[in-house]
């Protein structure tokens, strides 16, 4: 059986809005592992939002910050971070502007002071006072430090911005061409003009390249899973390119199998289609 090296994507994957990962697909990893395959995260997130239960399904490494970093075995072998003066601008633009942000780094999360109650009422948007309350403290918040003191630091891999109605996503564009990629953010709550600042040339199908050159393995081996616009890349590169059911119109326009929606086996589906378990 010749050994495959399968990438995941997280949100809207591998995990739904709620943070589970379905039983079925936990099941797939399992088998795929048993049989010899290696398995990767593929995900625009970065370390501190990586949690350990993810991890502890049983995977290879990770491909973080949709690219940034990659960790192998336990070793990290390439990070790419963000220029000082270039962390500067974004921070100075996205204050003058009013927008809630965060940046992101393999040591934490650190948003603007504003970005707390904006999340908060977005993760607890249609609930009661007791609801909110039985919730408690949303585990995505536990992980930001919100301080207005903090941001401008020299270890940023990405930033994220949730919607502001007020500015164009267009604008964001203009604002930072040739600086930064700035990609649509592929998490629903943040709003449909939410987005990302990519270190410009990085991308899930760099990184990919990189580790199977690190790997000694085949492109030929190769499957790539997602479901949003981010993980355009990963599907155009791998050998074999699958899209969720849930995935975004266009990137089911290029892969090469369309599997069901997550919450009705879709990973397990893909991993059986392509005899990986």
């Amino acid at each position: 059986m010749e050994k495959k090296i399968v990438f995941i994507d997280i949100d809207g994957t591998l995990v739904d809005r709620h943070e589970q990962i379905p039983a079925s697909a936990q099941e797939a990893i399992h088998k795929a592992k048993e049989k010899g395959h290696l398995l990767y995260l593929c995900t625009g997130r970065s370390k501190p939002e990586i949690y350990d239960h993810l991890l502890a399904v049983g995977f290879d490494g990770v491909i973080g910050a949709g690219g940034g970093f990659i960790e192998s075995q336990g070793e990290m072998i390439f990070h790419r971070q963000v220029a000082d003066n270039s962390v500067r601008h974004m921070v100075d633009y996205f204050v003058e502007k009013g927008f809630s942000f965060y940046l992101e780094s393999n040591g934490g999360l650190y948003g603007n002071v504003q970005l707390e109650q904006h999340l908060t009422d977005l993760v607890t948007q249609g609930m009661t006072e007791a609801e909110k309350a039985k919730q408690g403290k949303h585990p995505f918040l536990e992980k930001i430090t919100f301080s207005d003191e903090q941001l401008y630091r020299n270890d940023v891999n990405k930033a994220c911005f949730l919607e502001n109605s007020a500015v164009p996503f267009s604008e964001i564009q203009q604002e930072f061409a040739g600086e930064f990629d700035v990609i649509h953010c592929t998490v629903p709550i943040f709003g449909d003009d939410s987005g990302e600042l990519m270190v410009p040339g990085i991308h899930k199908g760099i990184a990919i390249e990189f580790l199977l050159n690190h790997l000694n393995m085949p492109l030929a081996s190769t499957l790539g899973i997602g479901d949003g616009m981010n993980d355009k890349e990963m599907l155009e590169l791998c050998q074999v390119g699958i899209a969720m059911g849930n995935a975004k119109a266009g990137l089911k326009e290029i892969a090469d199998f369309i599997t069901t929606d997550l919450e009705a086996d879709g990973l397990y589906n893909a991993f059986k289609e392509y005899d990986l378990i």
